[in-house]
């Protein structure tokens, strides 16, 4: 008897998972886009970066990749090949800031990884950084069926 009640649980329990009524929408998931830069030109749709004057090279590098993620997750490659896309996309803004840090002041020259604890550079972190922000746009666009960026007025 015992048996079967913990099968007739068992059987319930799955059922109560079963999604019958389609994927669900994370609502609230989705990141609004700040004002949309000035562009100084457009690609399918998505602006490119205007140049400005930003102290945290990071910014112009996150927006854009963004603006790129949301863009193409509605594409049906897997999300790190989307996401890869949509670095590849922000080569240039990546180039910039990696410029920029080797214009700025010298770090250590065995700087180590504060998450991975591994050697690594700036250069590298930045691409890290692109990597991991490009997939995280990816599927927070797929979770949320978020919005492609708004057109930018010229």
């Amino acid at each position: 008897m015992r048996t079967v009640s913990l099968a007739a649980m068992a059987v319930l329990s799955l059922s109560a998972c079963s999604d019958n009524d389609g994927p669900k929408l994370a609502k609230g998931i989705c990141t609004p886009f700040a004002a949309a830069p000035a562009a100084t030109t457009t690609t399918a749709g998505v602006p490119a970066l205007a140049p400005v004057a930003v102290v945290d090279g990071a910014g112009p590098v996150e927006d854009c990749l963004h603006r790129w993620a949301y863009s193409l997750a509605g594409a049906k490659d897997s999300a790190d090949v989307v996401a890869d896309a949509a670095v590849a996309a922000c080569s240039s803004a990546l180039s910039k800031w990696n410029q920029a840090s080797l214009s700025g002041p010298a770090g250590p020259s065995d700087a180590i990884s504060l998450i991975s604890g591994e050697p690594t550079s700036a250069i590298a972190e930045h691409r890290n950084f692109a990597d991991s922000r490009a997939l995280f746009f990816v599927v927070q666009a797929r979770a949320g069926h978020c919005a492609p960026p708004p057109p930018v007025k010229n």
